[in-house]
């Protein structure tokens, strides 16, 4: 680690993401900062678990502490000029997590959209349309509803995630 810290400026984005990302410029080269995390986190010295791989280091909160909605942060190092590097980050839940969270918003949607097909087709063989009107009105709730749990599950992973940064910039 430097000896001298040096001034961290970090930008972020919105704090209405669900998955917040921020980015520093670092005075180091990238390769030293990657040899860093992967001998703290190879060390044991730590609770959180990791792993580095091609230029991308995975951090997770330890296994005792790990609940469904436990954020995962994933830290890029980007070689710029000036032996300088840009750390890129991304606080997430687990892929896992994730995946199921985008299969259902995807189900949700593809749904809206045979409701669509359906309630035409109901309107040119002049047929009731009540169901698919109902669904049409149903299914948007659904993704607000999503939206919020998803809002819920990152205000329950907040204390993680703070750990995780604090944990981060201790390293940098």
């Amino acid at each position: 680690m430097n000896d001298e810290k040096q001034l961290l400026i970090e930008k972020r984005n919105s704090e209405l993401f669900l998955r917040p990302r921020f980015s520093i410029d670092l005075q180091e080269d990238h390769q030293q900062l990657l040899n860093r995390f992967q001998s703290v986190l190879q060390s044991g010295a730590n609770t959180f678990r990791g792993k580095v791989v091609d230029g991308h280091v995975f951090i997770s909160v330890p296994k005792n502490k790990e609940h469904f909605w436990s954020p995962q942060l994933h830290l890029e190092f980007l070689e710029k000029e000036n032996n300088t590097t840009e750390l890129k980050g991304l606080f997430g839940p687990k892929p896992q997590v994730w995946t199921l969270f985008m299969f259902v918003h995807f189900a949700v949607a593809i749904a809206f959209l045979g409701f669509c097909v359906m309630l035409y087709s109901k309107l040119s063989l002049k047929e009731s349309f009540v169901f698919p009107i109902i669904m049409m009105v149903v299914l948007p709730l659904i993704w607000f509803l999503l939206y919020f749990l998803g809002k819920i599950g990152k205000d329950t992973g907040t204390p993680q995630m703070k750990q995780l940064h604090e944990f981060m910039i201790a390293n940098i």
